[in-house]
């Protein structure tokens, strides 16, 4: 990253807030195809999601979202604990932890009001309560709401929230195994990678079921977030970008294309039977098999290959919606996930021909970027603007009061 030139004759304040780290463009826009992509998938009944990447590879968006949530982390969290000391970095992570526990409740009740209002207030023949398997925290509310606040009542549909909380409260204690070295802190990260695996560590995510556990372990998909998280901090340097390492990401690729979820793998009887036996240990979902991680990473190496002295591109005008939703990670997230159900349920009344599923997924994904802009819009805070101020005097004014560091976006 480099810093925008700045004049000499500009305002101390604006010189502060212009001299920031420009931010990578590859960032925003590969969190904002995750956030899209998260929508198409998230849709019930929708024909599209035989068109995304996780039907190509062992890998999705999941592992999309969490890589730049853990790169953006260091940005957005790693420097403060360089500036403010450990305590106050441990403060404004564990700010930004109740930032999402409040968001995560706030989603369970905005999907749960909609599935009731919608199955018990139209004529449907549906029950979107049933459907989301709802059923029990509406018949016996009590332990279910103990359970919400507590995160020991964790429903399939609303798991991502919850291991992002999770792994996010595991920076303290990475940030500070670094200080005796990067190789004690990795050490770390990959030791707890496989020790869930051996000591089946998971967490309660039914109070009627000890057995139902958490969709995402925090405890295995940690390590891709601090490979992000590291990588964005520079205590690892990523390989060269050389032809020996490009053909294993596509070999990896292949490989993955037959392993992952694409019927071709069930009309090869070896390739079915070794499927089988190392499906929970390679490509399960939940304790993030590591061929999944190895497929993710070989993806993003070659995005960065492909990319490599082209990022302008990313600039373009036609990617600036990818762009923003990127840049409005959260908001869009959330919205996305409440928004896919309506979604879902347009289809189920306009019918899932080839035109109602072009007509409701535009629709979904324009509603999603839309949100984008807005909060964009709310976050520069155009109150604060003066009528006849000039720009240089109001950007001065915001420089000096948000202080030094990263756009608050980037936190997304």
């Amino acid at each position: 990253m480099s810093s925008a030139a700045v004049p000499q004759s500009a305002p101390s304040g604006l010189k502060k807030a212009i001299s920031r780290p420009i931010r990578d463009p590859r960032l925003d826009f590969f969190r904002g195809m995750a956030m899209l992509i998260i929508f198409i998938a998230h849709v019930p009944g929708n024909d599209w999601k035989r068109f995304i990447p996780a039907r190509f590879g062992t890998s999705d968006a999941a592992e999309m979202f969490v890589f730049c949530s853990g790169f953006a982390a260091a940005i957005a969290f790693g420097g403060s604990f360089g500036r403010a000391g450990f305590w106050i970095g441990t403060a404004r992570v564990a700010s930004r932890i109740f930032t999402l526990y409040i968001a995560h409740i706030m989603l369970f009740f905005s999907v749960a009001i909609l599935t009731y209002t919608v199955t018990t207030g139209l004529e449907t023949e549906k029950n979107y309560v049933v459907g989301l398997a709802l059923n029990r925290f509406f018949d016996d509310p009590g332990p279910q709401l103990l359970g919400l606040f507590t995160l020991t009542y964790v429903p399939n549909y609303f798991d991502i929230m919850p291991m992002y909380m999770g792994v996010l409260a595991m920076m303290p204690l990475v940030m500070l195994l670094q200080r005796i070295h990067t190789a004690v802190a990795a050490g770390a990260c990959i030791t707890l990678y496989l020790l869930q695996w051996n000591l089946q560590w998971d967490l309660p995510a039914a109070p009627w079921n000890p057995d139902i556990v958490w969709f995402f372990n925090p405890f295995g998909w940690q390590l891709l977030f601090f490979t992000g998280f590291f990588l964005s901090r520079g205590w690892i340097k990523p390989p060269p970008i050389t032809p020996l390492f490009v053909s294993i990401a596509i070999a990896i690729l292949i490989f993955s294309f037959f392993m992952g979820n694409w019927t071709v793998r069930n009309d090869i009887p070896i390739a079915f039977d070794v499927y089988q036996t190392i499906k929970p240990y390679v490509i399960g979902k939940t304790d993030h098999g590591l061929l999944r991680y190895l497929h993710f990473m070989a993806v993003a190496y070659l995005a960065v290959a492909v990319l490599k002295g082209r990022e302008e591109i990313l600039y373009a005008r036609i990617f600036d919606p990818v762009r923003k939703v990127g840049q409005q990670a959260l908001a869009t997230f959330l919205f996305s996930m409440f928004i896919s159900r309506v979604a879902g349920m347009l289809l189920d009344y306009l019918g899932k021909d080839k035109l109602s599923l072009l007509i409701v997924n535009l629709a979904g994904m324009a509603s999603v970027i839309a949100v984008a802009y807005l909060v964009a819009w709310f976050k520069a805070e155009p109150w604060r603007r003066k009528s006849s101020g000039s720009a240089d005097t109001v950007t001065a004014t915001d420089a000096a009061r948000r202080g030094p560091g990263v756009s608050p976006a980037v936190a997304e």
